[in-house]
């Protein structure tokens, strides 16, 4: 898998992509960063080539693949310039919410080949989960190259159908953000109740990390995993009756994933 590698921004996800990269046996060598923040923002010790503009990419140079990992509300002015790598052996990848593959095929033209992602966050310690669409340009040889270096962050997904995108947004995408308000209410909840504050949060905390794991290495449903720990009167039992009520929990993540599913398909406009 000898490819140059354009990495385009390197925030948050930009570098949990490279440290999974040079972490899976990516050569340095082949990778280039374009970062307007240049080599400080990448961090010392790298051995990766930071360039501070596309301008200073050399007209020789020939990416396997491209790498959008910016912000969408910089694309229209980022990504026409690296139109002119557009070529069937280049492979445009990005992880930009709400730009569909239309969105790169009017600005880099109908002959790209362009795969969109949606990784979450705990891709910056190995454990992200990426949902990716690929449209009918994309190789099958170039399709096994993303999934290659995505899996370097976690687990990959492919969709057939690019409109499920929005729905995986605001499940996956968002998710995160659910988890740890979780955490935050159930420490407050605690800290309500007269514990210490610092033992609340560890509480909260490391409940969550231990159901995580439990989840990950059992073979029983969610579902069924709450039935085990739920005795019947129980104090389990008794929280579970509110959580589960007309207004609970579940009435609520459905409000809210579907506001979120909403406001993915407003920024795909």
């Amino acid at each position: 898998m000898e490819q140059n590698l354009l990495l385009i921004g390197c925030g948050k996800m930009g570098k949990a992509l490279l440290k999974g990269w040079l972490n899976h046996g990516i050569l340095p060598k082949a990778i280039t960063i374009v970062e307007p923040m240049g080599i400080e923002s990448v961090g010392a010790g790298k051995n990766v080539r930071v360039l501070a503009s596309p301008n200073e990419i050399e007209a020789s140079y020939k990416p396997g693949i491209i790498i959008f990992a910016i912000k969408p509300q910089v694309m229209d002015e980022i990504v026409p310039n690296y139109k002119r790598f557009v070529s069937p052996n280049t492979l445009y990848l990005s992880i930009a919410a709400g730009k569909p593959s239309t969105y790169f095929e009017r600005l880099l033209g109908k002959k790209g080949a362009i795969i969109r992602t949606m990784p979450n966050t705990p891709a910056a310690v190995g454990c992200g989960m990426t949902v990716a669409f690929a449209n009918p340009n994309v190789k099958k040889e170039q399709k096994q190259f993303a999934q290659f270096l995505l899996e370097t962050i976690g687990k990959v997904s492919w969709l057939d159908d690019e409109a499920s995108m929005d729905a995986v947004t605001a499940v996956s995408g968002s998710g995160p953000a659910y988890i740890f308000l979780l955490i935050e209410c159930l420490t407050k909840a605690g800290k309500r109740l007269g514990l210490d504050p610092i033992l609340a949060e560890q509480l909260a905390r490391e409940t969550v990390i231990g159901c995580g794991e439990l989840v990950k290495k059992s073979d029983e449903t969610a579902e069924n995993l709450r039935q085990n720990v739920t005795s019947p009167g129980g104090t389990t039992a008794a929280a579970l009756k509110i959580l589960t009520g007309q207004n609970g929990m579940e009435a609520l993540m459905i409000k809210a994933v579907e506001a979120a599913t909403l406001r993915s398909q407003e920024l795909s406009q």
